[in-house]
């Protein structure tokens, strides 16, 4: 059974209902299919306490009974899981260049996906743009507003004043003095979670992607910049600020290219969406969107082959560098580049020899390509609204 239930069981009168509440889902949601008397031995809590929670589930229609388990002795037990269609969650990813949405139901299914342009970036724009996704994801798939968790807002970093703000091809402009939180919660009028891309990412391959299963990974994201993501044992990095892990601005060659953040040599200057594009435009060539990107590689672009082999060698010191500091179980790429680029990258790159990574005894690969592509953060800021739902809040005594 899951460590995180076990680390989190229920006491009958002490703990809060809310509480008790979501252990019973979390063991649904874990098990896909469980019993009273399954549910009771692992949330430990009374089968009466059980009962109580399912039948309030059960008339919510967040639960449903899923048939009769015949285990050889007595009645068949009664089955009960979630039913995925009871309730939504809106995931919106703000980029510099365009605002992605998703809506999606309890299992994590997407219903709807969505992209807009953005040309302005300034605050009171992107919340006109998000509250008209918002609107058009309720109306896409007739879904009422009572049935709407919330909304997971996804925002690039670096978040807050900060030696980065207003910098680079990444960032949003005139962000410093707003608080996020207050902003898409007027104009939204729902509950909203906000989250850094890069954590987003992690939590939406960590719950149904490429790091199913693992518990210490690393997360390359390619949005217009890259980023990094990192999930240790169970717990995502965030840093004092929640900005851990501005990646793009790690300087890869010293006296290299020039940076919008003033630095000279930094990675996203050589591996991002941002630094494809501006070799490309600088031969003539104007591919903004995945599919041209996509165009290009397949048709084995002398120019898009050019940057890929440029590529690879700072990706691979940065690869090092993560590996050694970070000791993950594996390293995923993912987000805005199209999968076929992405899987060249991974199979091009030489993986350094000297790094704490290069075991024999490995059982995951050093190197995997995310599950999502570009809805990636989007799918995740989702999963955040839908895991306040299911994850225990308060912790055992």
């Amino acid at each position: 059974m899951n460590s995180t239930l076990n680390s989190q069981a229920g006491s009958n009168p002490s703990r809060s209902r809310l509480h008790n509440r979501q252990l019973v889902l979390q063991c649904v949601r874990e098990q896909t299919e469980a019993g009273r008397a399954q549910i009771a031995r692992t949330t430990q809590l009374s089968t009466q306490a059980v009962s109580n929670i399912i039948a309030e589930l059960l008339t919510e229609g967040l639960l449903f009974e899923a048939g009769r388990y015949n285990s050889g002795r007595g009645l068949p037990a009664i089955q009960y899981a979630i039913h995925a269609s009871a309730a939504v969650a809106l995931g919106i990813e703000v980029r510099s260049d365009a605002v992605f949405s998703a809506i999606v139901d309890l299992a994590g299914n997407p219903l709807a996906t969505e992209r807009i342009s953005l040309s302005d970036t300034h605050p009171e724009n992107v919340a006109k743009v998000v509250r008209e996704l918002y609107k058009a994801a309720l109306l896409s798939k007739g879904v009422s507003a009572g049935s709407m968790l919330g909304t997971g807002i996804v925002l690039p970093g670096p978040i807050g004043r900060a030696g980065l703000s207003e910098t680079g091809q990444s960032t949003l402009l005139g962000w410093e003095n707003t608080d996020p939180h207050t902003l898409f919660s007027t104009a939204l009028d729902t509950p909203v979670v906000i989250e850094h891309d890069t954590i987003a990412a992690v939590f939406a391959e960590h719950v149904s992607g490429a790091a199913i299963g693992l518990d210490s990974f690393a997360y390359i994201y390619f949005g217009t910049g890259i980023g990094l993501g990192v999930m240790s044992k169970g717990e995502v990095l965030r840093g004092s600020y929640g900005n851990a892990g501005e990646l793009g601005h790690m300087v890869v060659e010293r006296n290299g290219n020039r940076c919008a953040c003033g630095n000279q040599g930094c990675l996203e200057t050589y591996v991002s969406r941002f630094s494809l594009h501006k070799h490309l435009a600088a031969q003539g060539i104007d591919a903004t969107y995945g599919d041209q990107l996509n165009e290009l590689y397949a048709d084995k672009n002398d120019v898009m082959l050019d940057w890929l082999e440029k590529a690879a060698a700072p990706l691979a010191q940065t690869i090092g560098i993560i590996e050694n500091l970070l000791d993950p179980q594996s390293i995923i790429l993912g987000g805005a580049l199209p999968d076929s680029i992405v899987d060249h990258l991974i199979d091009s790159v030489q993986l350094p020899t000297g790094s704490v990574s290069n075991r024999t005894d490995r059982v995951t690969q050093r190197l995997v390509r995310g599950k999502f592509g570009r809805m990636t953060a989007s799918l995740g800021g989702a999963g955040l609204i839908i895991n306040e739902l299911f994850v225990p809040r308060i912790a055992a005594s």
